[in-house]
């Protein structure tokens, strides 16, 4: 049987009788093929590539050794055509939110994304660079260094993928602004509210000294890596307009206020020949700032929720969809998927990426299924409206709980079909994971992944921005969980769990890091069977964890430490120790719920 080369290609034909797998390619440049696009054909004759770039000529090459691998070669000849959707498909791995990867990990992460033919990588920092002045804002995260950055682009350049700074410059800066010498760069220095709580401050006041502030946090970064692109950030600035620029916003608009500070902070990168992208939640709810978008300047969509899964939110219309109006979110819009943000950026004629995420985050084992359908939107909306770029992203919120490898199959999947959606939307991705990430000819691995990436579903009603496994375990942490989730629902999730653990032990993943994985995955179903065991306690209540029985506390409490001992260890053979006592005291509020419990 032919061999199916990842991603699939664009045109593949076969005919009988192969190449030698000795036989050199006899390698043509040819202008006239689409840009990274490449034409290989492989026959007794032997193997021509023609490619219109290096990036052709790599992603030929990369088909070509996949092709020899199978044992099959010499009895199918190949035509294969091929090109990519975007031309520029990123990646983007949060390393704020606790976890900073070791070098070994940046490796794999190397790998794969080269795998996948994604041609750029963002690290999103907050904290966790080295900055030469503010020792005391990074001093116990394990912070990625200048030396690390510099070996880092060199890895990334050998590959033929692009290291992006990705700097955030205006919301999300509390762990700047939570020390002394900071908090006068605040919008609320004494915090502010949202969402029934008191949050610290995690906003720059939109000044001319903090725009100055943040040019220099950018260029101590991007001195260190030599592409001339950049990401400034700009999300959620949540308390513009509740603080000192109050007035300001009450006079001008608060799309005018916000635009007007990012503007301070696109201009000298812009002046300097830079690329720069901004998140663009804040910009696509002012349609009067789209013709103040410069040349150069790049908003990028995001959106991580995919339209079904938001769809039955809104159907559903209970406390779920309540809590996520009452942060502000737009339901409706949400429901569209990519689709009105990129008609309202298209018809201003503002170029433009589309975001969607790999569902990793606020989960434990992963929303599969929903990721594959917002990378899927994402890549079907930006084609049909025009975008310059498909930016796939692997958040870290409330601590990284979820293990790196929790995100390969998004990772694997975002790439393909930021490559060529057509030729790869129906991805066979437990066979792609194993056989070409985990290398587990057993064919258990990645089957395990993606059943454990679907159990999200089968707890009660439908979530946005998580699952009901990561709600039990952190419960003060974003939207209170609806309701425990039906009997029947908690028994079918817990039969999931303890068949992915029997089949784990019939895998036999030969990747580097398979015994790291198959760990990781393990430790990531007993974290899952605690919290379907601490939800079956509340629903015998319908309480919150300080209402079940004090037996049943008792014993959840019992089984905690142990979990908690392997997610450090888990941890550390991927992760920096930087952050992982900031993680692990998320979970303080649930153990403190058991432990009031426990003692009635």
């Amino acid at each position: 049987m032919p061999a199916t080369p990842f991603p699939a290609p664009r045109t593949l034909t076969t005919t009988p009788g192969g190449a030698d797998p000795e036989a050199t390619p006899d390698v043509v440049h040819d202008p006239e093929l689409p840009a990274q696009g490449y034409r290989l054909r492989t026959s007794p004759a032997g193997v021509t590539v023609h490619h219109a770039d290096a990036a052709g000529l790599r992603y030929a090459l990369a088909t070509l050794d996949q092709l020899r691998a199978d044992p099959g070669y010499r009895d199918h000849g190949y035509d294969i055509t091929d090109h990519p959707d975007f031309e520029r498909r990123a990646f983007l791995l949060d390393i704020s939110r606790d976890r900073v990867p070791t070098r070994r990990t940046l490796v794999r992460w190397l790998d794969l994304l080269a795998l996948a033919r994604f041609n750029q990588f963002e690290l999103y920092t907050e904290h966790t660079f080295a900055f030469r002045d503010h020792r005391e804002v990074w001093q116990d995260a394990s912070p990625l260094t200048a030396e690390d950055l510099r070996w880092l682009d060199a890895r990334c350049a050998a590959l033929g993928i692009e290291l992006v700074v990705n700097q955030n410059t205006f919301g999300h800066m509390e762990r700047f602004l939570a020390h002394p010498g900071l908090t006068h760069r605040a919008e609320n220095p004494g915090g502010f509210e949202r969402g029934g709580a008191h949050r610290p401050a995690s906003t720059l006041e939109p000044t001319p000294q903090n725009a100055e502030f943040a040019h220099e946090l950018l260029t101590e970064v991007t001195g260190h890596v030599r592409s001339r692109r950049l990401n400034i950030g700009a999300d959620e600035p949540f308390e513009l307009g509740t603080g000192r620029s109050r007035e300001r916003v009450a006079r001008e608009g608060l799309g005018t206020v916000y635009f007007d500070y990012v503007s301070q902070v696109l201009r000298p990168w812009l002046d300097a020949g830079y690329t720069v992208q901004f998140w663009a939640d804040v910009f696509t709810r002012h349609p009067e700032l789209a013709d103040r978008v410069p040349p150069g300047a790049t908003p990028v969509i995001w959106q991580y929720d995919a339209p079904s899964h938001a769809a039955d939110v809104v159907a559903d219309d209970g406390r779920e969809a309540s809590s996520w109006r009452g942060l502000g979110a737009d339901l409706d819009r949400l429901r569209d998927g990519f689709r009105s943000d990129a008609k309202r950026l298209r018809e201003a004629g503002v170029p433009f990426w589309v975001a969607p995420g790999a569902g990793n985050w606020n989960s434990i084992l992963g929303r599969l299924d929903n990721a594959v359908e917002n990378m899927t939107d994402a890549a079907e909306t930006g084609m049909e409206s025009g975008a310059s770029g498909y930016l796939l992203t692997s958040w870290g919120d409330h601590g990284m709980w979820d293990a790196p490898s929790v995100a390969f199959g998004p990772a694997v999947f975002g790439g393909a079909v930021g490559w060529c959606l057509e030729a790869n939307r129906d991805l066979d991705l437990a066979a792609v994971l194993d056989e070409h990430v985990l290398l587990d000819a057993a064919g258990v691995t990645g089957d395990v992944l993606v059943r454990l990436g679907g159990l999200y579903r089968t707890l009660g009603a439908p979530l946005l921005n998580g699952s009901a496994v990561a709600r039990a375990l952190f419960p003060h942490r974003g939207p209170v969980l609806p309701a425990p989730p039906p009997a029947d629902d908690l028994d079918r999730a817990a039969r999931t769990l303890d068949d992915a653990r029997r089949d784990l032990a019939g895998a036999d993943p030969a990747a580097p890091d398979g015994e790291t994985v198959l760990r990781e995955l393990r430790h990531a179903i007993g974290l899952a069977e605690f919290a379907v065991d601490v939800l079956r306690a509340r629903a015998a209540t319908g309480g919150g964890a300080d209402t079940i029985a004090p037996a049943t506390a008792r014993a959840l409490l019992r089984r905690l430490e142990p979990l908690l001992a392997e997610q450090r260890a888990c941890w550390l053979l991927r992760s920096r120790p930087g952050g992982l006592d900031d993680s692990i005291r998320l979970i303080d509020h649930l153990r403190h719920q058991l432990q009031a419990s426990a003692q009635r």
